[in-house]
C-alpha cells in the first residue's frame, strides 16, 4: 500500500474539501439520489458490484456517487468496505437452470427448447440519442407496456441439450467435490486451477477481458465461438446453518450467465466434440459474462493439449492484469512523491553525460596531438 508522505497533510485535508464541492456539482441542479442511481443506472451498478466482489446493489449505487462515476473508484470502495464484513459461511452452489429468466438468447438454436427471449437489451437499438430523455417527466408518469406473455415452465440449457447428445465437453465437481480456493484469503500460484481463473475474471476489469476475449477472435487464439445462450434474471440463494443442518432460503440474486460453444478437433483419447467456455457476472452484465466466457476457453488450451501462445492463452498474463483495482494502484501511485528516486535517477544521467563528455574531449585532444606529426 501506497501513502503519502505525512508533511502534506494540510493539503490532503484541502483535497477532501475539493472533491466534495466537485462532487455536488451546480448546487442550482438537484442532487441525484442514491435510490435514482441503482434503478436507472443498475447496468454501471452491476460493474461495480462485480468488480468489487460484492453484491449489493445500493452499496454499488452509494459507491458510484461517492465515486463521481468512476466505476474503478467505486469498485475500490466496495473492496474496501467488503474486507470489514464478517463472514459466516458459504452457500450452497447456484442452479441457474432454476433461473427466473428475465433475458435469454441463443444464437445456436432458432427454435431454442423454452424459446428465445429478448427481455431489456441494447442489441437492436439505433443508438441515436433520444433526446426526450432530457425532458423531465411528470412525478408517477409511466409508459403504458403491453401485457407480458407468461414463459416456459422449462428452459433447459444449450450446453445441457447438447451434452445429451454426447457432442458437448462434460463438466463434473472434482473428486470429493473440494471446497472452491478463495483468492481473497490465499495466494494465488501457478498454472492456476480453472476455479482460481474464473473468480479472478468474475471481478476483473470488463474493458481489459472485452479486449481479450476480442484477440482470440481476430488473430490472436483462432476461435470463432458461438453463444450457446446467454440468460440473465433471478437465482435463490440458500444457505445451511450449522446450528439446522437444512438449506435456508436467504433472498435472491441477479445473474448474467454465458456459455460459449466451441470447436474442438480431438485427440486419441477424446472424440470430437464442442467445448465450453463459462462466464457468471452479478447484475445484467452481457458483455462481461460473454468476455469471460471467451477468455474462459481460451485459459483451457493446456488442458486440450494446445499449444498456449498468445496472452489470452497465459493465466498469468491473464489473472495478474485483469485486475482494475490493483492495475490502478500500481499506474496511480506514481502520481505520489518520487523525489528521492528522481534526485538519484537525476544524478545518474548527470555523471553518465559528464563522463561521456570528458572522454569526447580527452579523445579530440589525443586527435589534435597527434595532427603535428602527420603534417611532418
Amino acid at each position: 500500500m501506497y501513502v503519502a508522505v505525512k508533511g502534506g497533510e494540510a493539503a490532503i485535508l484541502a483535497t477532501h474539501d475539493l472533491v466534495a464541492e466537485a462532487r455536488r456539482g451546480d448546487e442550482s441542479v438537484p442532487e441525484i439520489a442514491v435510490a435514482q442511481i441503482r434503478e436507472q443506472m443498475g447496468l454501471a451498478c452491476g460493474r461495480v458490484m462485480n468488480e468489487g466482489s460484492l453484491y449489493d446493489p445500493d452499496l454499488a449505487a452509494l459507491a458510484l456517487k461517492q465515486a463521481q462515476g468512476d466505476a474503478i473508484e467505486a469498485a475500490f470502495l466496495m473492496r474496501a468496505y467488503r474486507t470489514t464484513l464478517p463472514r459466516f459461511g458459504s452457500s450452497e452452489p447456484l442452479d441457474t437452470a432454476k433461473m427466473a429468466i428475465r433475458r435469454r438468447v441463443s444464437a445456436t438454436y432458432k427454435d431454442l427448447p423454452g424459446g428465445q427471449v429478448l427481455g431489456p437489451t441494447y442489441d437492436y437499438t439505433h443508438r441515436l440519442f433520444d433526446f426526450a430523455l432530457m425532458d423531465e417527466a411528470a412525478p408517477g408518469e409511466v409508459q403504458a407496456r403491453p401485457a407480458a406473455q407468461p414463459l416456459d415452465a422449462s428452459m433447459p440449457r444449450v450446453p445441457d441439450i447438447l451434452g445429451a447428445e454426447g457432442l458437448m465437453e462434460e463438466e463434473a465437481p472434482p473428486e470429493g467435490d473440494p471446497r472452491p480456493f478463495d483468492l481473497t484469503r490465499e495466494p494465488v500460484s501457478f498454472p492456476a486451477e480453472r476455479d482460481v481463473r474464473l473468480q479472478a475474471m468474475a471481478r476483473g476489469d470488463e474493458g481489459f477481458l472485452l479486449g481479450l476475449g476480442y484477440s482470440v477472435q481476430r488473430g490472436f487464439g483462432n476461435s470463432h465461438p458461438f453463444v450457446g445462450e446467454v440468460r440473465v434474471g433471478e437465482v435463490c440463494v440458500e444457505f445451511v446453518p450449522e446450528e439446522l443442518g437444512f438449506a435456508v432460503d436467504l433472498g435472491e440474486i441477479t445473474l448474467t450467465e454465458c456459455q460459449m460453444v466451441n470447436q474442438f478437433a480431438g485427440s486419441k483419447d477424446v472424440p470430437p466434440q464442442f467445448t465450453r467456455g463459462y462466464g457468471l457476472s452479478f447484475g445484467h452484465s452481457e458483455r462481461k459474462a460473454m468476455s469471460m466466457s471467451l477468455v474462459d476457453r481460451a485459459l483451457k488450451a493446456r488442458e486440450f493439449g494446445e499449444a498456449a501462445t498468445y496472452p489470452a492463452q497465459q493465466d498469468e498474463f491473464v489473472l495478474y492484469h485483469s485486475d482494475n483495482v490493483e492495475a490502478a494502484g500500481f499506474v496511480e501511485h506514481l502520481k505520489l512523491p518520487h523525489y528521492v528516486d528522481f534526485q538519484g535517477e537525476l544524478e545518474l544521467i548527470r555523471r553518465i553525460r559528464r563522463e561521456r563528455q570528458e572522454r569526447q574531449d580527452k579523445h579530440a585532444d589525443q586527435a589534435n596531438e597527434a595532427l603535428p606529426e602527420a603534417a611532418e
